[in-house]
């Protein structure tokens, strides 16, 4: 099972990369199984990721390999605990999400059906510094009844059983973004 969620791991964050979701050191995946989460490298760069360069540590955050765990595991860790249903988490940084973070509070809003039908809300947690457990606990408690938030003035976290199902909300968050940011014009 852990070769299994590293090549996840490897093929999402390149696929991230590849649309625009995010860009060099950005954002990570990781992906829950049992009391493990398999996590970006600090320092990985996402259109590079290899098996090597994904992180093992335990629900308390312990490191269990290697390679260090992105600095912002404290954010996947909390939101793992306070959703025990999540296996799988995407945090990203799309252009259009992170601009309407910036001009928004409150809510993005849902324009297409299939975001009304996958996502249902997207609210913007307030800023917190990055790494900080901080932004996890207000990220966490964002995602408790909903599947994608917008960090102000950071970028975005989708959650779901699988990471091919985050990866996907995580791309119907940026679509909404752009929708709307372009229905401003």
């Amino acid at each position: 099972m852990s070769r299994i969620a590293k090549r996840q791991l490897v093929l999402y964050s390149r696929k991230a990369h590849e649309r625009g979701l995010t860009a060099a050191f950005g954002g990570n995946l990781s992906v829950r199984v049992g009391e493990l989460v398999f996590i970006k490298a600090t320092g990985a760069v996402m259109d590079e990721m290899t098996e090597e360069q994904v992180a093992v540590i335990d629900l308390n955050g312990e490191q269990l390999s290697d390679v260090r765990p992105s600095s912002e595991y404290r954010l996947h860790l909390a939101v793992y605990r306070a959703r025990p249903d999540v296996k799988a988490i995407a945090h990203l940084h799309p252009p259009y999400s992170i601009v309407a973070s910036t001009l928004l509070e409150g809510e993005l809003p849902i324009i297409t059906p299939e975001a009304e039908i996958y996502l249902k809300r997207i609210p913007i947690a307030p800023f917190r510094p990055a790494g900080t457990e901080e932004l996890a606990e207000v990220t966490a408690e964002a995602l408790k009844k909903t599947d994608a938030v917008l960090m102000a003035k950071h970028g975005i976290v989708t959650v779901g059983r699988s990471l091919r199902e985050a990866f996907y909300k995580a791309e119907l968050v940026e679509e909404s973004a752009k929708l709307w940011y372009l229905s401003r014009k």
